[in-house]
């Protein structure tokens, strides 16, 4: 009985340290077979492996770095459950067979903001996309076409947005949650979708039924209304109505009209925020908003704002709208110097590196006005600081928007 016992127990312990050494190497294999497929868009590093006897594996401390950004997303936690060993490790070996019930936690997840997230390669084009009309145009600056950045979150106190994401498969369908301390969390129930590994990568079939959606800002739209009306010198009130008539262009430019309710909605979503409930079909070219063809129909979008259905919300067929382009404002007419007055002179756009720190005045294609010291001037932007609550903050500004530029100074003798 005791060499039994013995037997057992030496049979049980190298079970155990092959499932913990397979489920390793497997881990191993499979993540270094998807650094490899990701190497040409970033690099990622797995951190530590570990696995449980329930079917879970885990990575601890692993990061991706994409190249088109500046900073990394640190993964503090990442667990994928199959629902068994068995089932983990024939997942690991081979990804095709992944089980009808599993689920994919991440916690701890954050990345750092800064001013300038995107590589400069990257923007080389954004004067051609900017000439489209967007959707969603969020002016955070004097000039309205400077839209909300990774710079004005750093400049509203948002340093990093950190969070934790469940992704879980069952036989019913897809739910993913997402939660963030700062920016607020979405949910998303799809009945029907499934999600499938192979060889190629990973694909998502979709389901005939439409995905049911839940965001809540946490309070960010209030924080963000407030300061890009504060920075673009609009009243909320104002700042809402151009927001709203951005989305309208944006739709005009697309071949469809929205009802008064989808702007109302729209408008009163990026100016209060709270909790936005609707249902989205991924197959529709408007993501499951009803598109009505005469007045015989009477379909609207189910949606719901703060627990209270919105009716009246759909879109109207039209005809495209092309968008003018506003011609550049003439150059200003340059007043005469004189050496024994101080006062405001006007310079050539292309020459402000040679007066960096001193005291500007920059007037932009909207007639808006931005004063300050010039800190900087790069090739497709210039920054000028102004004194806010004590302290400076600096105001980048498009040098294509720029109709004049003064500065303060002494005039010369001709």
């Amino acid at each position: 009985m005791k060499r039994l016992l013995s037997f057992l127990i030496i049979v049980a312990l190298v079970a155990f340290a092959g499932y913990k050494g397979g489920v390793w190497w497997l881990a191993d294999q499979r993540l270094a077979e998807a650094r490899t497929g990701l190497s040409e868009f970033g690099v990622l590093e797995r951190g530590s492996i570990g696995s449980s006897l329930d079917g879970r594996v885990r990575l601890k401390q692993s990061r991706w770095q994409d190249f088109r950004l500046t900073q990394a997303l640190e993964l503090g936690l990442a667990e994928l459950d199959a629902g068994s060993p068995l089932a983990l490790l024939t997942t690991l070996a081979n990804p095709e067979s992944l089980p009808a019930s599993w689920s994919l936690t991440i916690e701890q997840a954050s990345m750092a903001l800064e001013p300038t997230m995107f590589r400069n390669w990257l923007t080389e084009g954004a004067e051609e996309e900017a000439a489209s009309a967007p959707l969603v145009a969020l002016a955070c600056a004097p000039d309205p076409r400077q839209q909300l950045g990774s710079g004005d979150l750093t400049r509203m106190g948002i340093d990093a947005i950190t969070g934790d994401l469940l992704l879980s498969q069952t036989g019913d369908g897809l739910r993913i949650e997402l939660n963030t301390a700062a920016i607020g969390s979405m949910e998303i129930d799809w009945p029907g979708a499934r999600i499938r590994l192979s060889s190629t990568g990973i694909s998502l079939e979709n389901s005939p039924s439409v995905a049911s959606i839940t965001l809540r800002d946490a309070g960010l739209m209030r924080r963000l209304s407030t300061y890009c009306s504060r920075e673009t010198g609009l009243t909320l009130n104002e700042w809402g109505v151009a927001a709203a008539v951005a989305l309208e262009r944006g739709l005009d430019a697309r071949g469809y009209k929205g009802s008064d309710q989808l702007l109302a909605l729209y408008r009163q979503w990026i100016t209060e925020g709270g909790e936005l409930e609707f249902t989205a079909d991924p197959r529709s070219d408007t993501l499951g908003i009803p598109v009505r063809s005469g007045s015989e129909s009477d379909e609207a979008w189910q949606v719901s704002y703060n627990g209270a259905q919105v009716p009246g919300v759909y879109l109207t067929e039209a005809l495209p709208v092309a968008q003018n382009v506003a011609p550049e404002a003439l150059e200003p007419i340059v007043p005469p110097e004189d050496p024994d007055v101080v006062q405001w002179y006007v310079e050539p756009v292309d020459s402000a590196n040679i007066w960096l720190g001193r005291k500007v005045r920059v007037t932009l294609s909207n007639d808006n006005q931005v004063e300050g010291k010039l800190v900087s001037v790069g090739e497709r932007e210039l920054e000028v600081s102004r004194t806010v609550a004590g302290g400076e903050v600096a105001y980048p500004m498009l040098i294509r928007a720029i109709t004049q530029l003064e500065v303060w100074r002494r005039g010369r003798a001709d």
